[in-house]
C-alpha cells in the first residue's frame, strides 16, 4: 500500500508571508492540524496547531484582546514556522510511513514527488483508514488470531479447515513481533461464514493449532483463549 493512493490530495497549504490569523482561519475551517508552508511552487516548512496556540501563548498575557488579534494579524506565518520539516517521498508504503511519523512523533507530513514538489498531505488519519483497509474490518466478518509453528504450510492448513466451513479469507496479518522462537502470530478475518457452523469450526481450528481470541463483530461476541506471559511465553488463559 502507496502512501499516493492514501494521502489526502490536494494538500492544503499557506503562503509564507501570510499572517497568523490567515493560517489559524484555515486550520479551523479545513479541521486540520498541520499546513504546509509555501514560497512560490516550493516547500519552505510546515505550520501546525501547535505551533499557533504556541505562539498566540505566548502573547497572551500581558495584552487586551483586541491587542493580541492586532498583534497576530501582523505576524507572518514564516515567523513561526518548523523549518525542515520531515517529508514523505511519494513511492513510500504505508508501513514506512507510520513508522516514520512514530520514530519522529509527529502527526503528519507533507508528501513530496520525485522532483520535490509538493503533492499531498499523509495524516494519522489517512494511515488509520489504510489500516481499517487492510486488516477489512470495516465489512466486520469474524476475526481469529493464532499461534502458529514458523513452518511452510502452517498458514494454509488453518486456511483449508475455514474454507471447508465456507468461510471466505478477506485478509491474512503475520507477524512475529512477541512470538515466541519458532513461531509468529496470524490473524485472518473471514467473512461469509454461517453462523450455525461457527462452533463447530472453532472445534476443529483448535484441534489443529493454538487459537489465540475469535472476535465476532457482528454479534459482538469475543473469546480469549491464550494470553501472553511474561517474556515470549504463552499460556492458556483461566
Amino acid at each position: 500500500m502507496l502512501v499516493m493512493d492514501w494521502m489526502t490530495k490536494p494538500a492544503v497549504t499557506v503562503d509564507q508571508n501570510n499572517s497568523l490569523i490567515d493560517a489559524m482561519k484555515v486550520l479551523k475551517q479545513k479541521n486540520i492540524m498541520m499546513l504546509p508552508v509555501m514560497k512560490g511552487s516550493e516547500l519552505v516548512g510546515i505550520v501546525s496547531d501547535r505551533d499557533v496556540k504556541r505562539a498566540f501563548a505566548s502573547n497572551v498575557s500581558p495584552l487586551e484582546m483586541h491587542e493580541i488579534f492586532y498583534l497576530m494579524a501582523r505576524v507572518k506565518v514564516r515567523n513561526i514556522m518548523s523549518r525542515n520539516p520531515i517529508v514523505v517521498p511519494i513511492d513510500y508504503t504505508i508501513e514506512e510511513t507510520a513508522e516514520l511519523l512514530l520514530n519522529h512523533k509527529i502527526s503528519g507530513a507533507p508528501v513530496l514527488d520525485e522532483k520535490g514538489g509538493l503533492v499531498g498531505v499523509i495524516t494519522q488519519r489517512d494511515i488509520f483508514k489504510a489500516v481499517i483497509s487492510l486488516t477489512g474490518i470495516g465489512k466486520r466478518g469474524i476475526q481469529f488470531a493464532f499461534l502458529l509453528e514458523d513452518r511452510p504450510g502452517s498458514i494454509k492448513e488453518i486456511a483449508d479447515i475455514i474454507r471447508k466451513y465456507d468461510g471466505r479469507m478477506v485478509s491474512i496479518l503475520s507477524s512475529y513481533e512477541r512470538a515466541p522462537e519458532g513461531h509468529r502470530l496470524v490473524y485472518i478475518r473471514v467473512y461469509g461464514l454461517d453462523r450455525a457452523n461457527l462452533g463447530s469450526l472453532k472445534i476443529a481450528l483448535k484441534e489443529a493449532a493454538s487459537v489465540r481470541y475469535m472476535v465476532d463483530h457482528k454479534e459482538n461476541n469475543r473469546e480469549i483463549y491464550l494470553e501472553r506471559g511474561g517474556g515470549d511465553v504463552w499460556r492458556e488463559k483461566g
